[in-house]
C-alpha cells in the first residue's frame, strides 16, 4: 500500500511538473530528491513485533485447547461407567450417586437449570440498569462528571467476588426477607414464587433471586462499559442531522444512538452472561445448595461452579472427580459458546 501511494504521488508530481514546464535542472533535482523505497523489506522491530504477536495468539489458543483436552481426558472414564452413558449424563439430574465406581449415576439437568435461571435473572436486572448508565454517561452527564462516574462504575468489576458473597449473605438477603414474604403472599401461586417444604427460610434470603441480584451487580460494569464505548462512537453527522430536523435529545438517542450501538449493547450483555455462568464464590455463599430444580426463584440452587466447589473434598477419588470434571467441561463449553456468540455479534455490525 505504501509503494502504491508513493507511485501515485510521483505520477501526480511529474504531471504537475510537466504542466508548468520546469527547467531540466529542477527536474533532475526533484528526481534525485525522491527517496528510493525497497519493496518487501521488513525492519527488525517489525519482525520482533510480528513474532511476539503470533506467539501470543498461538499460546492462548494452545492453552484453551489444552484445558479442553484435559477436561475431556479426565471426564471420559467416569462417563463410560455412568448409568446410561453420555445420554444419562444429559438426562439424569435428581441425585449424584458416585459412591460405587462400578455403578455411577450422575447428570447435569438440574445444574444446567439453576445456572441458566440465575444468570437470566441477573441479565433481566442488569441490562436495563446498565443501558441507563451507558446512555447517561454518553449523552446526559456533564463533561466533568463523565470520568469520575465511569471510574466508579468500572470499580464494581474490581471488587472480589467473595466480598459480593459476604454482602449478599449478611446484608442483602436478610434485608430482602420482608419483601420476599410480601411477594409470596400475593404471588405464591405462580410457579416462579412458589415455596416448597425444603425451600430456604425467607429470613436468610439465600435463594435464586438473591443470587441473581448479586450477579446483576457483578456483571453491571461489563455491560455498561461495553455499551458506553459503542454509544460514544455514534457518527456526529447523524446526531447533528437529527438535531437539525428538530429532534429532542431523547429522540436523538432513540433514532441514532440506540440503533447504532445496539450490537455493542447486546454483545456486552452476552459477555456479562459469560461472566455470570462461571461465578462460584458469590453464589456459593448467597444461594442455599439444593439439587431439585423447580423453576422457583425462592428455591435454593446448585450451579455448575458451586457444585464443583461443594464436592472438592471428593476429588481424591479419580472416578468421582471425573464426574464433576465432566460438569466442568459442560460449563467450559457453555461459556465458550456464549462468548463466541458475543464476538460474532460485534463483528457482524
Amino acid at each position: 500500500m505504501a509503494d502504491n501511494n508513493l507511485t501515485t504521488a510521483s505520477s501526480v508530481k511529474e504531471d504537475a511538473v510537466s504542466a508548468t514546464r520546469p527547467s531540466a535542472h529542477a527536474s533532475e533535482a526533484d528526481a534525485t530528491s525522491t527517496p528510493a523505497v525497497k519493496s518487501g523489506v521488513k525492519r527488525p522491530g517489525d519482525r520482533i513485533f510480528e513474532f511476539l504477536s503470533t506467539a501470543s495468539a498461538t499460546l492462548i489458543t494452545v492453552m484453551i485447547a489444552a484445558i479442553a483436552a484435559f477436561l475431556i481426558w479426565r471426564a471420559v472414564p467416569s462417563l463410560s461407567v455412568n448409568e446410561g452413558g453420555i445420554l444419562g449424563f444429559f438426562t439424569y439430574g435428581d441425585r449424584w450417586e458416585t459412591n460405587d465406581t462400578d455403578a455411577m449415576k450422575f447428570g447435569i439437568p438440574t445444574m444446567f437449570g439453576h445456572t441458566v435461571l440465575i444468570s437470566i435473572v441477573a441479565l433481566i436486572i442488569a441490562m436495563p440498569v446498565a443501558l441507563g448508565i451507558a446512555i447517561f454517561l454518553s449523552n446526559y452527564a456533564p463533561a466533568k462528571l463523565v470520568k469520575p462516574l465511569g471510574f466508579l462504575v468500572d470499580m464494581l468489576a474490581a471488587v472480589p467476588s467473595i466480598v459480593y458473597g459476604l454482602w449478599g449473605w449478611q446484608v442483602l438477603g436478610p434485608a430482602l426477607s420482608g419483601f420476599y414474604t410480601w411477594l409470596h403472599s400475593w404471588a405464591g401461586g405462580f410457579f416462579l414464587f412458589k415455596v416448597y417444604d425444603n425451600s430456604p427460610n425467607f429470613a436468610t434470603g439465600r435463594n435464586v433471586l438473591t443470587g441473581g441480584i448479586v450477579l446483576a451487580v457483578m456483571i453491571l460494569p461489563i455491560i455498561a462499559a461495553t455499551a458506553r464505548e459503542v454509544f460514544v462512537q455514534t457518527p456526529p453527522g447523524q446526531i447533528e442531522s437529527a438535531l437539525a430536523l428538530g429532534a429532542t435529545r431523547w429522540e436523538v438517542i432513540r433514532m441514532t444512538v440506540l440503533p447504532f450501538g445496539m450490537s455493542g449493547y447486546i454483545a456486552g450483555s452476552m459477555l456479562g452472561l459469560g461472566r455470570a455462568l462461571g461465578e462460584t464464590m458469590a453464589l456459593y455463599m448467597v444461594v442455599s445448595p439444593l439439587v431439585d430444580f423447580r423453576f422457583s426463584l425462592f428455591d435454593g440452587g446448585t450451579t455448575f461452579a458451586t457444585a464443583i466447589a461443594l464436592a472438592a473434598a471428593e476429588f481424591g477419588n479419580e472416578m468421582r472427580a471425573g464426574a464433576y470434571i465432566a460438569a466442568g467441561l459442560m460449563l467450559f463449553l457453555l461459556t465458550f459458546l456464549v462468548n463466541a456468540i458475543a464476538r460474532s455479534i460485534v463483528k457482524s455490525k
